[in-house]
Parts: C-alpha cells; structure tokens; sequence
C-alpha cells in the first residue's frame, strides 16, 4: 500500500511517498481505509520539532526516537471506511464510516490502518462529511481536555482564547460557548471575521490592542500560542481564575508545580495522550451531531502533495485545520 514516510527529522521535505506492506487487523482491530487525514502541530513536532516548547527538544527526541524516527508514517487523526474487522470486534461493521485518533501509534498517512476498537475510534456524526470529521479529534480533544476536564468550564464564565483562529483555537471557541460561557478571541486583524463566525462574542485584534491591558477579568484564559506567561496576564485573571497553557515549556511547568506545592496561581499544562478518551470524543461528536461544534478547515492537499501541506502548516499561519486527501 502507499504511504507517506520520513526516516529523519528536518523540514517538510524529507517526507516521501513510498511502499508499505498493508496490515491485518488483530482479533480486537479494525481495519479502516483512510480517506483523510490531517497535518497537526503534533505531526509537524514529531517530524521536525516546529513547535516543540522550550525545554523539552531533548525530551521529544527520547520519546519518539532520538537519532532518527521510530515510526515512519505520521498522521495523527483520520477519518476513512471500516474494510475488514478482527473476530472479537463488536461494535463496528465492515462499511462503517469512522473517525478517531491515534497520538503514540500515528500511521495515519497511508492507505489503510489498523486500531483497537476499544480506543478513540467512533462512528462519524451523520452531518459531518469525512474530511470534516477527520478534523475533529487533534484541537476538538486538546480543547475540551483542558476547557471541561481540567478547568470544569460552566455557564456565564468568562474565557480568554489566546490563538483563537488555530485548531486548536478554533475548536475551544466552540467547546466553550457550548458549556455556556462567554468567549473572548484573541487573533489577529484577518481572522477577526473567522472567529466571530463560529461563535466568539468578542474579539481581540493582538496587533493592534494588548489584551493584557483588558479593563475585563477571566474566569479563564487558554493560551494555544505558547508565548503567554503568568506575569503578562496576572492582572486579567479574576480571583480564582485558572491559566491553561496548552503549548506550555518547562518555565510554565514548573510554575504549575510551585502553584500546585505553594499556592498561587492556578496553572494547568501538558495534556497529550492523556486527551485522547474516546468519551472524551463521544462528548465532541454529541456537540457536532447537535450543530454546536464543525471543525473549521483552511485547506485541503493531495496525497502527493503532503510535504507543502506541513511545509504550509510550518508557517505558524493556518487557519483551523490542514487536510490530506489519502483516498478519495
């Protein structure tokens, strides 16, 4: 089977398409043909650290390999058509259109994968298309990980969402307003319209207004950037407000240990596979089937054309998210 493949770290050019052998589902696994997938910030760090915080290059090396890749084929999220299921599989049927997302295992980027039914996998929500569907995972999982798990969001709060038009960014605006709360984006001038669109009730131009300097206090601020510290929002933060850093380095790290072991600000980071729940996705594919969250997508690249769809994504610009059509 095609795929597309890396054996070492560096720019988007070094991913190529090649041959696979196909895999065969175990007695617990289906077998899916990918139809999309997508090009996260986690496929862009794994494959050449372009976002890796500060501090942990080193760590990201040991984890995934430290001298060169131990998986070739990256792709996170996917969405595609169940082709054949393991003897012991239960709830999903050769036909049956799904999504879900695999952070460890990846593999994404090639014709076929196999997944443990029991992991997040589900049924796409019937007014989804595929390619939507296959966006929902990496920023609708990152966002409610920290939105509802960490921070509890509840109605009438007031959230600050600092990136406001990334994946990432784009999927909390949602998640939160669907928990009731009252969202503020920060972005910049030519994605003000975006973020207004799927549901912010304010906005922030970063290049034109400091929103550190708001006259307005957060119950929340989630910051997808990385570039926000404790000292730059201090003053915007109400009483008990609750900092969610999602792109965290080890300085805000170990703030939230000293806050967690002394007292102070209530600071959250990390997250990773951690997020990857499939109730957590149940809640996110409840929202979609209900209208209240649709991924938002800036592009859509061929299979062939993988590396300027990272090379794209490498620019820190996109707009939601970035598609790979595998089969179509």
């Amino acid at each position: 089977m095609k795929a597309i493949l890396y054996n070492h770290y560096g720019a988007a050019d070094v991913l190529y398409a090649g041959e696979v052998n196909k895999p065969v589902p175990q007695n617990n696994e289906i077998l899916i043909k990918v139809h999309f997938s997508t090009v996260t910030t986690g496929d862009v760090n794994i494959r050449g650290f372009v976002f890796v915080p500060k501090g942990f290059k080193f760590i990201a090396r040991l984890m995934f390999g430290y001298n060169k890749p131990k998986k070739q084929i990256l792709g996170v999220e996917f969405s595609g058509i169940v082709e054949a299921a393991g003897g012991s599989v239960k709830h999903f049927k050769p036909g049956d259109k799904v999504f879900g997302i695999d952070g460890s295992g990846m593999g994404a980027y090639a014709d076929y994968k196999c997944f443990n039914e029991d992991s997040a996998v589900l049924i796409i929500p019937q007014n989804l298309s595929l390619e939507e569907a296959a966006a929902i995972p990496f920023g609708g999982l990152t966002a409610y990980f920290f939105l509802k798990e960490k921070a509890d969001i509840k109605p009438g709060q007031k959230a600050l969402i600092i990136g406001a038009s990334g994946g990432v960014g784009t999927a909390a605006i949602q998640v939160a307003k669907y928990y009731g709360a009252e969202v503020t984006g920060v972005c910049s001038t030519g994605n003000l319209d975006l973020v207004r669109s799927i549901g912010a009730d304010k906005t922030i131009d970063y290049t034109r207004e400091d929103y550190g300097k708001s006259s307005t206090t957060y119950d929340i601020i989630l910051d997808t950037t990385g570039t926000v510290t404790y000292p730059g929002v201090k003053n915007i933060l109400s009483k008990n407000g609750k900092l969610l850093l999602v792109a965290a380095g080890l300085p805000q790290f170990l703030l939230m240990f000293r806050s967690s072991l002394f007292g102070g600000p209530k600071v959250i980071a990390g997250g990773g596979a951690s997020n990857e729940k499939k109730e957590y996705l149940e809640a996110l594919k409840k929202m979609a089937e209900e209208g209240k969250y649709k991924p938002v997508i800036d592009k859509q690249f061929d299979f062939d054309k993988t590396a300027d769809a990272h090379a794209y994504v490498d620019t820190g610009r996109k707009r939601g998210n970035v598609v790979i059509r595998i089969n179509i």
